[in-house]
Protein backbone atom coordinates (compact mmCIF):
# COMPACT_ATOMS: atom_id res chain seq x y z
CA UNK A 1 0.00 0.00 0.00
CA UNK A 2 2.87 2.39 0.79
CA UNK A 3 4.24 2.05 -2.75
CA UNK A 4 0.78 2.78 -4.12
CA UNK A 5 0.60 6.04 -2.17
CA UNK A 6 4.05 7.05 -3.43
CA UNK A 7 2.71 6.47 -6.93
CA UNK A 8 -0.33 8.65 -6.24
CA UNK A 9 1.87 11.38 -4.71
CA UNK A 10 4.15 11.37 -7.75
CA UNK A 11 1.17 11.58 -10.11
CA UNK A 12 -0.38 14.48 -8.20
CA UNK A 13 2.93 16.35 -8.03
CA UNK A 14 3.65 16.16 -11.74
CA UNK A 15 0.11 17.32 -12.60
CA UNK A 16 0.39 20.18 -10.09
CA UNK A 17 3.77 21.29 -11.42
CA UNK A 18 2.48 21.26 -14.98
CA UNK A 19 -0.63 23.24 -14.08
CA UNK A 20 1.49 25.79 -12.22
CA UNK A 21 3.14 26.75 -15.51
CA UNK A 22 -0.19 28.39 -16.38
CA UNK A 23 -2.08 28.89 -13.09
CA UNK A 24 0.20 30.96 -10.86
CA UNK A 25 0.03 31.07 -7.05
CA UNK A 26 -3.07 28.90 -6.56
CA UNK A 27 -1.71 25.79 -4.86
CA UNK A 28 -4.87 25.03 -2.86
CA UNK A 29 -7.12 25.37 -5.91
CA UNK A 30 -4.87 23.08 -7.93
CA UNK A 31 -4.87 20.51 -5.11
CA UNK A 32 -8.68 20.55 -5.02
CA UNK A 33 -8.82 20.23 -8.81
CA UNK A 34 -6.57 17.16 -8.73
CA UNK A 35 -8.68 15.70 -5.90
CA UNK A 36 -11.77 16.18 -8.07
CA UNK A 37 -10.08 14.37 -10.93
CA UNK A 38 -9.01 11.42 -8.76
CA UNK A 39 -12.52 11.13 -7.29
CA UNK A 40 -14.07 11.11 -10.79
CA UNK A 41 -16.03 14.15 -9.67
CA UNK A 42 -17.13 17.43 -11.26
CA UNK A 43 -16.15 20.94 -10.14
CA UNK A 44 -18.14 24.16 -9.94
CA UNK A 45 -15.80 27.16 -10.19
CA UNK A 46 -17.47 30.32 -8.93
CA UNK A 47 -15.39 33.47 -9.27
CA UNK A 48 -15.15 36.87 -10.91
CA UNK A 49 -14.09 37.21 -14.58
CA UNK A 50 -10.43 37.14 -15.56
CA UNK A 51 -8.93 35.06 -12.74
CA UNK A 52 -8.22 31.95 -14.84
CA UNK A 53 -11.31 29.72 -14.62
CA UNK A 54 -11.22 28.80 -18.33
CA UNK A 55 -7.43 28.45 -18.33
CA UNK A 56 -7.63 25.98 -15.45
CA UNK A 57 -9.94 23.69 -17.45
CA UNK A 58 -7.85 23.95 -20.63
CA UNK A 59 -4.60 23.40 -18.75
CA UNK A 60 -5.96 20.32 -17.00
CA UNK A 61 -7.09 18.79 -20.31
CA UNK A 62 -3.69 19.44 -21.94
CA UNK A 63 -1.80 18.10 -18.92
CA UNK A 64 -3.76 14.86 -19.04
CA UNK A 65 -3.71 14.45 -22.82
CA UNK A 66 -7.52 14.32 -22.77
CA UNK A 67 -10.02 15.57 -25.33
CA UNK A 68 -11.46 18.96 -24.43
CA UNK A 69 -14.69 20.70 -25.40
CA UNK A 70 -16.08 24.04 -24.31
CA UNK A 71 -19.79 24.80 -24.04
CA UNK A 72 -20.57 28.52 -23.94
CA UNK A 73 -23.97 28.61 -22.23
CA UNK A 74 -26.48 31.23 -23.38
CA UNK A 75 -30.22 31.72 -22.70
CA UNK A 76 -31.21 30.54 -26.21
CA UNK A 77 -29.40 27.19 -26.02
CA UNK A 78 -31.35 23.94 -26.32
CA UNK A 79 -30.57 20.61 -24.64
CA UNK A 80 -29.64 19.16 -28.04
CA UNK A 81 -26.91 21.82 -28.33
CA UNK A 82 -25.26 20.05 -25.39
CA UNK A 83 -25.97 16.36 -25.96
CA UNK A 84 -26.18 16.21 -29.75
CA UNK A 85 -28.90 15.50 -32.27
CA UNK A 86 -29.93 12.81 -34.76
CA UNK A 87 -29.90 13.95 -38.40
CA UNK A 88 -31.48 12.07 -41.30
CA UNK A 89 -28.94 10.96 -43.92
CA UNK A 90 -30.59 10.80 -47.32
CA UNK A 91 -27.83 8.60 -48.76
CA UNK A 92 -28.16 5.85 -46.18
CA UNK A 93 -31.83 6.63 -45.41
CA UNK A 94 -31.03 6.37 -41.72
CA UNK A 95 -30.73 8.75 -38.81
CA UNK A 96 -27.16 9.51 -37.74
CA UNK A 97 -26.25 10.80 -34.30
CA UNK A 98 -24.13 13.95 -34.32
CA UNK A 99 -22.60 14.14 -30.88
CA UNK A 100 -22.65 17.39 -28.92
CA UNK A 101 -19.77 19.00 -27.01
CA UNK A 102 -20.50 16.93 -23.90
CA UNK A 103 -18.89 13.96 -25.68
CA UNK A 104 -15.39 14.81 -24.47
CA UNK A 105 -13.22 13.77 -21.54
CA UNK A 106 -12.80 17.26 -20.04
CA UNK A 107 -15.80 19.55 -20.60
CA UNK A 108 -15.84 23.24 -19.73
CA UNK A 109 -19.41 24.42 -19.07
CA UNK A 110 -18.70 28.14 -19.28
CA UNK A 111 -21.14 30.48 -17.49
CA UNK A 112 -23.46 27.55 -16.86
CA UNK A 113 -26.04 29.68 -15.06
CA UNK A 114 -26.79 31.66 -18.23
CA UNK A 115 -28.68 28.73 -19.73
CA UNK A 116 -32.30 27.93 -18.88
CA UNK A 117 -33.00 25.13 -16.36
CA UNK A 118 -34.17 22.92 -19.24
CA UNK A 119 -30.77 23.19 -20.93
CA UNK A 120 -28.87 22.87 -17.66
CA UNK A 121 -30.71 19.61 -17.01
CA UNK A 122 -29.14 18.13 -20.16
CA UNK A 123 -25.99 17.66 -18.06
CA UNK A 124 -27.65 15.71 -15.24
CA UNK A 125 -27.52 12.21 -16.73
CA UNK A 126 -23.97 12.65 -17.97
CA UNK A 127 -22.69 13.94 -14.63
CA UNK A 128 -24.14 11.07 -12.63
CA UNK A 129 -24.18 8.09 -15.00
CA UNK A 130 -21.49 9.02 -17.54
CA UNK A 131 -23.95 8.56 -20.39
CA UNK A 132 -26.46 10.63 -22.33
CA UNK A 133 -29.77 9.73 -23.94
CA UNK A 134 -30.73 11.38 -27.22
CA UNK A 135 -33.84 10.43 -29.21
CA UNK A 136 -34.30 7.38 -26.99
CA UNK A 137 -30.79 6.04 -27.64
CA UNK A 138 -28.17 5.89 -24.88
CA UNK A 139 -24.59 6.89 -25.64
CA UNK A 140 -21.67 6.24 -23.26
CA UNK A 141 -19.40 9.17 -22.49
CA UNK A 142 -15.61 8.81 -22.80
CA UNK A 143 -13.49 7.97 -19.76
CA UNK A 144 -12.23 9.74 -17.79
CA UNK A 145 -15.10 12.23 -17.84
CA UNK A 146 -15.08 15.48 -15.90
CA UNK A 147 -17.11 18.68 -16.09
CA UNK A 148 -15.69 21.97 -14.88
CA UNK A 149 -18.49 24.52 -14.78
CA UNK A 150 -17.98 28.24 -14.21
CA UNK A 151 -20.27 30.99 -13.04
CA UNK A 152 -19.92 34.62 -12.02
CA UNK A 153 -21.02 35.18 -8.38
CA UNK A 154 -21.70 38.92 -8.76
CA UNK A 155 -23.73 39.02 -11.97
CA UNK A 156 -27.39 38.02 -11.67
CA UNK A 157 -29.05 39.73 -14.65
CA UNK A 158 -29.87 37.21 -17.35
CA UNK A 159 -28.89 34.21 -15.23
CA UNK A 160 -30.79 31.19 -13.90
CA UNK A 161 -29.79 29.67 -10.53
CA UNK A 162 -28.63 26.09 -10.79
CA UNK A 163 -31.24 23.55 -9.63
CA UNK A 164 -30.50 21.79 -6.35
CA UNK A 165 -30.31 18.43 -8.15
CA UNK A 166 -27.53 19.74 -10.36
CA UNK A 167 -25.60 21.45 -7.59
CA UNK A 168 -25.64 18.16 -5.69
CA UNK A 169 -23.88 16.45 -8.61
CA UNK A 170 -20.82 18.67 -8.31
CA UNK A 171 -18.26 17.11 -6.02
CA UNK A 172 -16.84 20.47 -4.97
CA UNK A 173 -17.23 24.18 -5.41
CA UNK A 174 -13.90 25.99 -5.71
CA UNK A 175 -12.63 29.47 -6.47
CA UNK A 176 -9.37 31.03 -7.62
CA UNK A 177 -9.52 34.60 -6.32
CA UNK A 178 -7.10 37.39 -7.13
CA UNK A 179 -3.37 36.72 -7.08
CA UNK A 180 -0.78 38.35 -4.85
CA UNK A 181 1.27 41.32 -6.09
CA UNK A 182 4.32 39.14 -6.82
CA UNK A 183 2.27 36.47 -8.62
CA UNK A 184 0.47 39.03 -10.78
CA UNK A 185 3.80 40.53 -11.84
CA UNK A 186 5.00 37.02 -12.71
CA UNK A 187 1.88 36.49 -14.84
CA UNK A 188 2.75 39.63 -16.84
CA UNK A 189 6.30 38.38 -17.38
CA UNK A 190 5.23 34.87 -18.44
CA UNK A 191 2.71 36.17 -20.96
CA UNK A 192 4.86 38.92 -22.46
CA UNK A 193 5.64 36.94 -25.62
CA UNK A 194 3.04 34.15 -25.63
CA UNK A 195 0.66 32.38 -23.31
CA UNK A 196 2.25 29.47 -21.37
CA UNK A 197 -0.63 27.17 -22.32
CA UNK A 198 0.61 27.19 -25.92
CA UNK A 199 3.67 25.18 -24.91
CA UNK A 200 2.01 23.04 -22.25
CA UNK A 201 2.49 19.31 -22.85
CA UNK A 202 0.73 16.22 -21.55
CA UNK A 203 2.40 14.56 -18.55
CA UNK A 204 -0.11 11.71 -18.06
CA UNK A 205 -2.35 9.44 -20.08
CA UNK A 206 -5.80 7.89 -19.78
CA UNK A 207 -4.53 4.50 -18.58
CA UNK A 208 -2.44 6.08 -15.82
CA UNK A 209 -5.33 8.34 -14.70
CA UNK A 210 -7.70 5.38 -14.39
CA UNK A 211 -5.05 3.40 -12.50
CA UNK A 212 -4.54 6.23 -9.97
CA UNK A 213 -8.31 6.68 -9.62
CA UNK A 214 -8.54 3.02 -8.68
CA UNK A 215 -5.70 3.23 -6.15
CA UNK A 216 -7.32 5.93 -4.02
CA UNK A 217 -10.42 3.78 -3.52
CA UNK A 218 -8.31 1.48 -1.35
CA UNK A 219 -7.26 4.21 1.11
CA UNK A 220 -8.39 3.13 4.58
CA UNK A 221 -11.22 5.06 6.25
CA UNK A 222 -11.85 4.00 9.84
CA UNK A 223 -15.32 3.62 11.29
CA UNK A 224 -14.66 6.67 13.47
CA UNK A 225 -13.92 8.79 10.41
CA UNK A 226 -17.00 7.46 8.60
CA UNK A 227 -19.12 8.38 11.60
CA UNK A 228 -17.43 11.80 11.74
CA UNK A 229 -18.30 12.43 8.07
CA UNK A 230 -21.93 11.41 8.46
CA UNK A 231 -22.39 13.45 11.65
CA UNK A 232 -21.11 16.59 9.90
CA UNK A 233 -23.49 16.05 6.98
CA UNK A 234 -26.46 15.21 9.17
CA UNK A 235 -25.90 18.31 11.27
CA UNK A 236 -26.38 20.46 8.13
CA UNK A 237 -29.92 19.07 7.93
CA UNK A 238 -30.77 20.07 11.52
CA UNK A 239 -29.11 23.49 11.58
CA UNK A 240 -31.62 26.29 12.40
CA UNK A 241 -30.28 28.54 9.61
CA UNK A 242 -30.53 25.84 6.92
CA UNK A 243 -33.59 25.31 4.73
CA UNK A 244 -32.18 22.22 2.97
CA UNK A 245 -29.14 20.29 4.18
CA UNK A 246 -26.62 18.14 2.33
CA UNK A 247 -27.72 14.80 0.90
CA UNK A 248 -26.10 11.34 1.33
CA UNK A 249 -24.29 12.13 -1.91
CA UNK A 250 -22.53 14.83 0.11
CA UNK A 251 -21.37 12.21 2.63
CA UNK A 252 -20.02 10.04 -0.17
CA UNK A 253 -18.31 13.03 -1.78
CA UNK A 254 -16.58 13.93 1.49
CA UNK A 255 -15.59 10.28 1.94
CA UNK A 256 -14.03 10.05 -1.54
CA UNK A 257 -12.37 13.47 -1.34
CA UNK A 258 -10.84 12.51 2.00
CA UNK A 259 -9.35 9.37 0.46
CA UNK A 260 -7.87 11.37 -2.43
CA UNK A 261 -6.36 14.04 -0.15
CA UNK A 262 -4.81 11.43 2.14
CA UNK A 263 -3.27 9.62 -0.84
CA UNK A 264 -1.90 12.83 -2.36
CA UNK A 265 -0.25 13.58 0.98
CA UNK A 266 1.35 10.12 1.03
CA UNK A 267 -0.95 8.39 3.54
CA UNK A 268 -2.97 5.21 3.10
CA UNK A 269 -5.47 6.27 5.76
CA UNK A 270 -7.74 9.31 6.24
CA UNK A 271 -7.36 11.71 9.16
CA UNK A 272 -9.98 14.04 10.67
CA UNK A 273 -7.87 16.97 9.38
CA UNK A 274 -8.49 15.79 5.80
CA UNK A 275 -12.24 15.92 6.36
CA UNK A 276 -12.08 19.30 8.11
CA UNK A 277 -10.04 20.80 5.27
CA UNK A 278 -12.48 19.59 2.60
CA UNK A 279 -15.87 20.02 4.30
CA UNK A 280 -16.53 23.57 3.14
CA UNK A 281 -15.69 22.90 -0.52
CA UNK A 282 -17.64 19.63 -0.65
CA UNK A 283 -20.74 20.62 1.32
CA UNK A 284 -21.37 24.39 1.13
CA UNK A 285 -22.91 24.40 -2.37
CA UNK A 286 -25.29 21.60 -1.34
CA UNK A 287 -26.74 23.63 1.54
CA UNK A 288 -29.60 26.10 1.06
CA UNK A 289 -29.61 28.85 3.68
CA UNK A 290 -32.87 30.20 5.12
CA UNK A 291 -33.90 33.63 3.73
CA UNK A 292 -33.80 35.11 7.23
CA UNK A 293 -30.24 33.90 7.75
CA UNK A 294 -29.17 35.33 4.38
CA UNK A 295 -30.39 38.74 5.52
CA UNK A 296 -27.98 38.45 8.44
CA UNK A 297 -25.14 37.72 5.98
CA UNK A 298 -24.92 34.09 7.10
CA UNK A 299 -23.52 31.99 4.26
CA UNK A 300 -23.42 28.25 3.70
CA UNK A 301 -19.63 28.27 4.11
CA UNK A 302 -19.92 29.96 7.50
CA UNK A 303 -22.47 27.36 8.59
CA UNK A 304 -20.24 24.46 7.52
CA UNK A 305 -17.23 26.00 9.26
CA UNK A 306 -19.29 26.47 12.43
CA UNK A 307 -20.47 22.85 12.33
CA UNK A 308 -16.96 21.47 11.79
CA UNK A 309 -15.50 23.72 14.50
CA UNK A 310 -18.09 22.60 17.07
CA UNK A 311 -17.93 18.90 16.17
CA UNK A 312 -16.02 16.55 18.45
CA UNK A 313 -12.94 15.27 16.62
CA UNK A 314 -12.44 11.46 16.55
CA UNK A 315 -9.40 10.28 18.49
CA UNK A 316 -7.30 7.17 18.17
CA UNK A 317 -4.88 5.70 15.64
CA UNK A 318 -6.69 6.09 12.32
CA UNK A 319 -4.11 3.98 10.51
CA UNK A 320 -4.67 0.79 12.45
CA UNK A 321 -8.21 1.07 13.79
CA UNK A 322 -10.83 -1.22 12.24
CA UNK A 323 -8.19 -3.18 10.35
Amino acid sequence: MANDMIEVMAFGEKIRQNLEKVIIGKQKTLLLTIIGLLCEGHLLIEDVPGVGKTMLARSLAKSLGCSFKRIQFTPDMLPSDVTGVSIYNQNTQEFEFRSGPIMAQIVLADEINRATPKTQSALLEGMEEHQITADGVTHKLPEPFMILATQNPIEYEGTFPLPEAQLDRFLMQIDLGYTSLEDEIRILELQQLRHPIQTLEAVAGVTEIQHIQDLIKHVHVSNLIKEYIVKIVRRTRDHPDVFLGASPRGSLGLFRAGQAMAALLGRDFVLPDDIKALSSNVLAHRVIVNPGARLKDITARKIIEEIVYSMEIPTGNQKYSDQ
